[in-house]
This record gives structure tokens, C-alpha cells and sequence, in this order.
């Protein structure tokens, strides 16, 4: 949830538990369904290779403050080498963020 706004990103997370799950992450999946996200941590870099569909990238610190949002990385194409200070990053469908006003040090609550 986006504190300031009220606003639900995801009713749903997956969180893989080890390095080989977050490796993989949404990697060869044929979509992610509106609602629905991945939670990696620790993680402050993604690639988009073997992805077949765009997503959005909230980067993540510590305390669960975004750092950076990156709106529709698109597949096969896109990379986010290293934010630094990211400490994890929620990946979303193509689009969530559209209707956010995601700001640097917005606080996202995850339950």
C-alpha cells in the first residue's frame, strides 16, 4: 500500500525465499495478472532477459521507501544494473504505477 495515498499496489505478492527463486523471478512466465507482484529482497538490480512482457519496477530502501520507479521495463530489453541504496524491488504489472504519484521516500506498507 502507498502510504500517502491509501492506494493498493498489489493485493498479491510473491516472495521467492532463496537466491535461485529471485534469480528466476518472473523470468519465462507468460504474463502477471492486474493485482498481482513480485516482492524481491534483497535485490537492487533486475534484468528483463527471457521476460515476455513489460513490467513496472519500484526500487525499494531499506525501510520500504521508494527510491526509484521505473514504468514498463520492457522485455527482453530492459535493465536496472544497480539503484543504489535499493535494498529490494517490487515488480508489477505493466502500468500499476500509472495511477500513483510515486515520489522519492514515499512510504510503501507491505503486509
Amino acid at each position: 500500500m502507498h502510504e500517502r495515498s491509501g492506494k493498493v499496489l498489489a493485493e498479491d505478492l510473491e516472495m521467492p525465499r532463496t537466491m535461485f527463486g529471485r534469480g528466476l523471478g518472473l523470468m519465462f512466465r507468460k504474463t502477471l495478472e492486474p493485482g498481482r507482484g513480485m516482492w524481491l529482497i534483497p535485490c537492487n538490480g533486475i534484468h528483463m532477459m527471457f521476460m515476455n512482457f513489460p513490467i513496472d519496477a519500484v526500487f525499494l530502501d531499506s525501510g520500504e521507501k521508494v527510491k526509484k520507479v521505473y514504468r514498463k521495463l520492457p522485455a527482453w530489453w530492459g535493465i536496472v544494473l544497480l539503484e543504489w541504496g535499493a535494498h529490494s524491488v517490487l515488480e508489477l504489472p505493466p502500468g500499476s504505477t500509472d495511477d500513483f504519484d510515486l515520489q522519492r521516500g514515499d512510504q510503501i506498507v507491505i503486509q
